[in-house]
């Protein structure tokens, strides 16, 4: 699971460092402090043997004391860089997921313009047809020798040939227009046919990114665990050489053993909770459509061009905005595996899921801690994901909910109504 957390050092007074080993980060890899030692951990950190050895003399003491201090520095410093890192490799795919959103926009639209730019064509090509027509059948009759033949009749001849001069010039203006039509139709389609080319680049930039920034984020996470797995005994081990308190090394494992306790009541609990939720206003059970409702709340934004309350810049919104509560859950739409559980940028904390058929949904702005999930697992329709946060480019809690369609984003509104889904 990819979660994010703060990495700034809380001071607290000696007296309590015994407590807070036992209020260790809730993640499993925390629970990796009771696993036998590997070779390379043993070089790195000083085991409780060491510790109790150092106490023989001052100087061994005061040699431990900075070793072991360097080694809570050091372990700050690498969590606090990881999970920059990771922030940085999510704006980087929020960047790139954005620009291919643009493209997609701009492409459609263009490929709109060259639909009617070629109706327009057809039409006049169709009009200088008629009129091509209309001149082929006054031409058959040879108004000059009916002149000669019928000079009484020559008033109307002479209309007539001035009507058929008239005629002529009108039908070489449509072909011209026509012509000129037809020129903006294939230049417009042109525009757009290298801009679906295009298309496939950004697409594929896009999902790099995106698995970078999941590589980046699960590389955080293994920082931040290996802050948790030792930062906390390294501490403890202090308390033993600086103090004369006494079971620090059993008190200290002891309250691994409860947090390990406490943390798998949750997780039953919140299993449980995810397989009986039923009705609400978001998840329970799917429709026939085998789709639900991602969370409860009002719409606070629609899908398409606004000015972005955070960034305050004229910028596409690829899905909607709903806002039930802080904390409120976030469900599966439909079911599907998880590609993504990481720091999307200005999606803050985010899951996508691809739901087969070329149809994907993402879920972003999870607050820290609150991501349920982890990539590759299978998620079944209105099972709880994630809750809701304000993280990332956010002014306050809420779901932001897309759709997409082959990697395209499209409006979550018809998209979801079509399934039988108000949202």
């Amino acid at each position: 699971m990819s979660t994010s957390h703060s990495l700034s050092p809380r001071p607290r007074p000696r007296r309590r460092v015994i407590a807070a080993a036992v209020a260790v980060a809730l993640t499993a890899g925390t629970l990796a402090a009771l696993a036998p030692v590997s070779s390379a951990s043993a070089a790195s950190y000083p085991s409780w043997s060491d510790v109790e050895k150092a106490k023989a003399s001052k100087s061994a003491q005061q040699a431990k004391v900075t070793q072991i201090k360097g080694l809570i520095a050091d372990l700050t410093a690498k969590a606090s860089a990881a999970q920059k890192s990771a922030e940085a490799a999510g704006t980087a795919y929020q960047t790139a997921q954005t620009k291919y959103d643009d493209a997609t926009l701009t492409q459609k639209k263009l490929q709109s313009q060259a639909d009617d730019a070629e109706q327009t064509a057809t039409a006049s090509e169709a009009q200088a047809g008629q009129l091509a027509a209309q001149l082929g059948r006054a031409s058959a009759n040879d108004v000059t020798t009916d002149i000669l033949t019928h000079p009484t009749k020559s008033g109307d001849l002479l209309y007539e040939l001035g009507a058929m001069s008239k005629l002529s010039e009108q039908a070489d203006g449509i072909y011209a227009q026509a012509s000129q039509d037809r020129g903006v139709a294939q230049g417009l389609a042109d525009k757009a046919d290298r801009a679906k080319e295009a298309l496939g680049d950004l697409a594929d930039q896009a999902q790099e990114k995106m698995r970078a920034a999941q590589t980046a984020a699960d590389q955080a996470q293994a920082s931040v665990d290996a802050q948790a797995d030792n930062k906390e005994r390294l501490e403890a081990q202090l308390t033993l050489l600086t103090t004369s308190e006494k079971n620090v090394e059993a008190r200290y494992v002891k309250g691994v053993q409860v947090e390990k306790a406490r943390l798998a009541r949750i997780a039953a609990a919140a299993a449980k909770a995810a397989q009986t939720q039923q009705g609400g206003t978001g998840g329970g059970s799917p429709n026939a459509s085998g789709w639900v409702r991602p969370t409860g709340g009002y719409q606070t934004s629609p899908y398409g061009y606004r000015l972005d309350p955070y960034t305050k810049n004229y910028a596409l919104h690829a899905g909607v905005d709903l806002a039930p509560a802080c904390y409120a859950p976030i469900y599966a739409a439909a079911s599907g595996t998880v590609t993504f559980a990481a720091n999307g940028g200005g999606y803050g904390n985010e899951v996508v899921i691809d739901n087969g058929g070329g149809i994907s949904t993402a879920y972003g702005h999870i607050v820290d801690g609150g991501t349920l999930v982890s990539v590759g697992q299978h998620v079944t329709a209105g099972q709880q994901i994630a809750k809701v946060g304000s993280t990332g480019w956010s002014t306050g809690c809420h779901l932001h909910f897309e759709t997409r369609v082959n990697g395209s984003a499209v409006d979550p509104v018809p998209f979801m109504a079509a399934r039988g889904i108000s949202v």
